[in-house]
């Protein structure tokens, strides 16, 4: 039995709280990885196998491909100069990160063979269950493999007919439900290019996302449900496909198909109108009596399979392309050795199609496991309800935000004392950091038994930079470790290492797999370098800031175009929101460095101050004693520095529709700059509480 808890105050930031007994550490499948490479954790740390796998990448990820059995040929170059980078001989173990290589240069694959794995190539039965729905409004459905093998052929076949090849674009706006998982699966088979929202998603939001595209295909759902409200969506998709259509919005679109979010015999086909195609006539003349003649397109490991989105609140929102290879390796990587998921395992991350963890939940497939889709508000009919969802469908990996936990805890929740939980093994959580107190709240109120594997990284490597480690201890506030096969650091303002301790900037300094292949329209990869290589030469900057503990962990402290400098000190974010979540009051909360002129000087001469806003409870009002409590707490648990100049009230805090505070954005209304996207915030309005707040007109307290 593993120990949790281990003998420790709340305030010993590196307490110990879960460690695996060595039965738990061997059965893991990155203890046999380490085993076939001659690694053995019996007698090396982890720190050793990541060394390995950063020094010798090239057989790091074939070793990974073997694991895990990979379908078709891997290429026996790790990396070369690609054809966008110019002719150029092979980088190898030392490749300088950067756009235009190419990997594993010969490789023929297809992702969703691998997802779709056959009997006869080790896959599961056919009346073994593929995924489980669940929506808000307590509709369920499951699917055998057999079942969704039938619906992704004749997806697939719909597709063709529709003219869609390998390269073409197919765009969703569905809800996570087993419609968004075949369409993508059945477009993967042919090599073409997979791009999604979620349908909660503005016109304008989804236009400035698939009119850069030029789709071929849109499906989209015509309604979701969320918190216990009924939404329409069929003319939103109908306004959306008209622009598409014409030429002002790219021309390229060729069908528009409607599925029904309601599933019942009453509503067949779904809300549908105009030139719109139904999703139960699009598959019907597509279906053959066989039920799966699915075949695959096996192209090179390099082959673009989805198009993701960065959030957009600096600008139009960059289109990032992943390669199919790439995506496959690392999110085998992660799930089977960071996270143990295996064959039989249900996997359940809270997510929508909008965000890459959608794309990181349904690779389950590519390791065995069956899916839990929840569609829906994580906190209704009552806040419990992930929770229920878990029991009810033995869900071994549990996922959520970092978002979900601080509301779980704020609304009281103790499940360890109200569901069984006995199946979940995992649970892991992302999106933002995961303050001390949530590591506390999930190993004394939740399950002492588990691996909590909090992890970080984006939508730009479509997965995490560092991660968990199933056979090593969880200490309180830190994230394990490196994710293997990336050189993972942290830097001063020139790019030299950062001893632990000392706050900088998250960095990699090698080349990996799941690097973007490129960003859409940026022919000349102009755009690439500049998001990603502008600040240090041939070293990935991801634009957090970060410090390495003496254990080897890692603490997030925010984006450091985020992060506040008051009088010239760097402070992240993740500081001041760990001591706001200590006090019962407040809800939520989002702090900005706001620029004021230095010392009542010229306007030219400026400083920063911290400005904190705070959500609080129903019918609650800030004042001087809150006030002073909230201060005190942000004194003596940070520092005096971190403490806010202002702190005002506000109804609500915006954040992206993926759940991540604004910061920038409403930095950029309180100084009275216009906010460059507003669409990808969840609920722009917002916004206008921070607009010429009466907290803020006095520039100094």
């Amino acid at each position: 039995m593993a120990s949790a808890l281990e003998s420790r105050s709340t305030s010993d930031a590196n307490a110990v709280l879960w460690r695996p007994d060595d039965r738990r550490r061997r059965s893991t499948q990155l203890w046999q990885f380490a085993e076939q490479v001659g690694i053995g954790l019996d007698r090396n740390a982890y720190a050793d196998l990541h060394a390995w796998s950063v020094q010798r990448p090239g057989a790091f990820w074939r070793a990974v491909w073997e694991f895990c059995d990979g379908i078709g040929e891997l290429g026996p170059d790790f990396v070369s100069a690609g054809s966008r980078a110019g002719a150029g001989p092979a980088a190898g173990a030392g490749a300088t990160p950067g756009p235009g290589l190419e990997f594993f240069a010969g490789s023929s694959l297809n992702i969703a063979e691998h997802y779709l794995r056959s009997v006869t190539a080790g896959g599961p039965q056919p009346d073994d269950v593929a995924l489980a729905f669940i929506g808000e409004d307590a509709a369920q459905l499951t699917m055998t493999h057999g079942e969704l093998r039938a619906e992704v052929a004749a997806c697939q076949r719909a597709l063709a007919a529709d003219g869609v090849g390998a390269g073409d674009r197919v765009a969703t706006m569905l809800p996570n439900g087993p419609e968004a998982l075949i369409v993508f699966l059945a477009t993967a088979s042919l090599g073409a290019v997979y791009s999604s929202v979620s349908p909660d998603f503005g016109i304008g939001g989804v236009l400035d996302r698939f009119g850069q595209i030029s789709p071929t295909v849109m499906v989209a759902v015509d309604g979701y449900y969320y918190n216990g409200v009924r939404h329409h969506t069929a003319d939103k998709a109908a306004e959306v496909a008209a622009s598409l259509s014409t030429s002002g919005g790219s021309g390229s679109l060729r069908r528009l198909v409607i599925a029904p979010y309601d599933r019942s015999a009453r509503a067949p086909a779904g809300d549908v109108s105009g030139s719109a195609t139904s999703w139960a006539d699009w598959l019907a003349l597509h279906r053959v009596a066989s039920g799966d003649d699915l075949t695959f397109e096996r192209l090179g490991f390099d082959q673009p399979v989805y198009i993701l989105y960065s959030s957009g609140t600096t600008g139009k929102p960059k289109c990032i392309v992943h390669r199919a290879g790439g995506a496959l390796l690392k999110l085998w990587c992660e799930q089977r050795l960071h996270f143990d998921v295996r064959p039989g395992d249900r996997v359940m991350y809270f997510t929508t199609t909008g965000w890459m963890m959608w794309n990181w939940l349904i690779a389950g497939l590519a390791s065995g496991a069956s899916l839990v889709l929840y569609d829906g508000s994580p906190f209704h009919p009552g806040p419990a309800r992930l929770f229920d969802v878990a029991d009810e469908w033995g869900v071994t990996l549990f996922g959520v935000s970092a978002k979900f936990i601080e509301g779980a805890m704020k609304a009281g929740l103790r499940p360890a004392q109200t569901h069984a939980l006995d199946t979940v093994r995992t649970i892991s959580s992302t999106g933002s950091p995961l303050a001390p107190e949530g590591f506390d709240w999930v190993y004394e109120q939740v399950k002492a038994e588990v691996h909590l594997a909090s992890f970080s990284g984006g939508t730009d490597i479509c997965g995490g930079f560092v991660i968990g480690d199933p056979t090593g201890p969880v200490r309180r506030g830190e994230i394990q470790a490196a994710a293997l096969g990336l050189d993972v650091d942290v830097a001063d303002a020139d790019g030299a290492p950062l001893g632990a301790g000392t706050q900088g900037e998250l960095v990699c300094r090698n080349a990996f797999v799941s690097m973007p292949l490129c960003f859409w329209d940026d022919p000349d990869d102009a755009r690439y370098r500049t998001a990603y290589f502008e600040r240090f030469e041939g070293v990935w900057h991801h634009g957090d800031f970060a410090e390495w503990t003496s254990a080897g962990g890692m603490i997030i402290s925010g984006r450091s175009d985020a992060t506040l400098n008051p009088g010239g000190v760097r402070i992240g974010t993740a500081e001041i929101y760990r001591q706001v979540d200590q006090i019962d009051e407040v809800l939520e909360s989002v702090v900005i460095g706001q620029r004021v002129p230095a010392g009542g000087g010229a306007a030219a001469s400026s400083d920063t101050r911290v400005v904190l806003f705070v959500k609080l409870r129903e019918g609650l009002t800030l004042d001087d004693e809150l006030i002073a409590r909230i201060r005190l707490q942000i004194r003596s648990g940070a520092s005096p520095r971190h403490v806010p100049a202002v702190i005002a009230q506000v109804p609500a805090i915006p954040r992206t529709r993926s759940g991540k505070l604004v910061e920038l954005a409403i930095r950029d209304v309180v100084e009275g700059r216009p906010v460059a996207n507003v669409e990808a915030i969840d609920d722009p309005a917002v916004l206008d509480h921070f607009a010429d707040h009466p907290a803020l007109r006095q520039l100094r307290q």
